[in-house]
């Protein structure tokens, strides 16, 4: 039977299908990770996104409802660069969407095109054999079928069919990928929401309803509450047509502080703190209808759990730094830094999670520092939605965030803090020595699960059984003449003692270099 336009509910259970598939094979995405070490896995990160995405959708009865809900989600919920990319994706197809009360193949073909330009131009230097590619094959190959047949099953199955081909040549296009023996994460988690989509269309997959997450701890939903000046959390849905997304936010401005307007020309989301939440949803029903309208009293709620702080004055300027471990927390804090989210290598934080810290800090201007590569991204996706000016600072490692924070004052506006910490770290270099959590080949070397690897600039260097001799052997392919310092971060699983003795090690290993060290957690 044919289906030759997608409604509201089709594109839910496209959406959701895509979503439950992806769920439920993450850990085969995971598997393609190019080191075999524990990571913020790309496959965890698409899954926790599209959770983000769909969470919203179930009983919406439009389609510009459903694409700008699940644009919106996958916005604030984005983890990792492949969350990012498959936000814009997204946010791009509902665009291309616009305000049709059906798609047909042809509409259908032209927002994931949408998608795939938007996509293409979030990232500053796109590179192929990627997700990028893999979702361009598949829009390319939705308009292809599109001029033949008018039946949307069709016209995916093409175009998955498309896609598979272009991911399976992404080894040729990434020699990363051929040097590790697999094809692009990314692109492969991608093509799993494609086919898990067509599979709930087709009726070959009962998509399960995703859980709505747990609200976060009171700790991670606002920081340094103070006296809390604005005692009601306020939230509300806007739906109407033509809904003017900066007007609305440049009213509630001064209404009160942590204040987060985002989403479409259909449908906005409105967080604020205020002593007058009357007053928000006033001004909320003079633009539409109001929906899951939300008011806690933070007063009463914290009265008895959280200890009031009475430095209620805003700073300059402030540093909010993703750091796991809570001995790298407290390095960060002691250098400065006003509030830390846990994060980093094994589990990369949400858009919304960086923005709710931001808009936690009191500070006129915020300076974020990413510390990992998979985070720059999507800090820098916080970065537009924050409710105050926001500096990126492009550490991809807690070595580099560091370093940046020697060079931070607080007294210095955002733009001079950015620049200088971004001088300042150039010139870290940063190793890595972890376990490989299973099987694989990299550059001609068979990885065993359990073996230790050294890792530098991106790549396998150093291979082995004994730590002390990896390390060493690592940190000689690292340094060069001008170096003076070699600073070692140990984990939980390394005792002080152990810490030591290599410190003693490198120090007579490398007797013209300074060596320290500090416990990571």
């Amino acid at each position: 039977m044919e289906l030759t336009e997608l409604t509201a509910t089709s594109l839910i259970q496209f959406f959701s299908g895509g979503c439950s598939f992806l769920t439920e094979n993450k850990d085969s995405v995971d598997a393609l990770n190019v080191f075999p070490v524990p990571d913020g896995d790309t496959g965890t990160n698409m899954s926790l996104t599209m959770n983000s995405a769909v969470k919203g959708i179930s009983g919406l009865k439009s389609v510009q409802e459903v694409v700008n809900a699940v644009s919106t989600g996958a916005l604030m919920g984005a983890r990792g660069n492949s969350g990012v990319i498959l936000s814009q994706l997204f946010r791009g197809f509902a665009q291309g969407a616009g305000k049709k009360k059906a798609l047909s193949a042809n509409d259908f073909a032209y927002a994931l095109q949408k998608g795939v330009e938007l996509a293409y131009k979030s990232v500053m230097k796109p590179v192929e054999g990627t997700i990028l590619t893999v979702s361009k094959a598949v829009a390319n190959g939705s308009v292809e079928k599109a001029k033949t047949t008018n039946d949307i099953k069709e016209v995916l199955l093409f175009s998955l069919q498309e896609g598979q081909k272009a991911l399976a040549n992404t080894p040729n296009q990434l020699p990363v990928l051929k040097q590790a023996g697999v094809v692009d994460a990314g692109g492969k988690g991608f093509l799993m929401i494609i086919e898990g989509g067509l599979k709930a269309l087709i009726g070959e997959l009962a998509f399960n309803q995703v859980p709505v997450p747990e609200k976060p701890a009171p700790e991670t939903r606002m920081a340094d509450l103070g006296d809390i000046t604005f005692q009601y959390c306020t939230e509300v849905i806007i739906k109407g047509d033509n809904l003017p997304l900066e007007e609305i936010k440049a009213f509630l401005e001064d209404k009160g502080d942590s204040l987060l307007v985002v989403g479409t020309e259909q449908l906005i989301k409105i967080h604020v703190h205020t002593n007058h939440p009357g007053a928000v949803l006033e001004c909320a029903v003079s633009y539409g209808t109001l929906h899951d309208i939300k008011i806690d009293n933070m007063k009463e709620q914290h009265r008895e759990t959280l200890a009031f702080n009475d430095q209620a004055d805003m700073v300059d300027c402030a540093v909010v730094a993703v750091a796991a471990g809570e001995g790298l927390a407290q390095i960060f804090t002691s250098l400065g830094a006003a509030k830390i989210i846990s994060g980093g290598q094994t589990m990369n934080p949400s858009a919304e999670d960086l923005v709710k810290a931001i808009n936690s800090v009191r500070a006129k201007q915020v300076v974020v520092l990413p510390n990992n590569s998979n985070i720059v991204l999507t800090a820098q996706q916080a970065q537009s939605l924050a409710n105050k000016p926001v500096g990126v600072v492009p550490t991809k490692s807690l070595p580099e965030g560091l370093a940046a924070m020697l060079a931070f004052e607080e007294g210095h506006p955002m733009e001079k803090n950015v620049a200088k910490m971004t001088k300042e770290f150039a010139h870290v270099k940063t190793g890595e020595v972890t376990f490989a959590v299973r099987e694989s080949s990299y550059s001609g070397l068979e990885i065993k699960e359990g073996d230790i690897l050294g890792l530098f600039n991106g790549e396998i260097k150093v291979l082995g059984q004994d730590i002390n001799e990896v390390v060493q052997k690592l940190i000689g392919t690292m340094v060069g003449p001008s170096d003076e310092l070699i600073t070692l971060f140990f984990g939980n699983n390394v005792s002080n003692e152990e810490a030591e003795r290599l410190s003693e090690k490198l120090a007579e290993s490398f007797p013209d270099l300074e060596v320290e060290t500090h416990y990571g957690g």
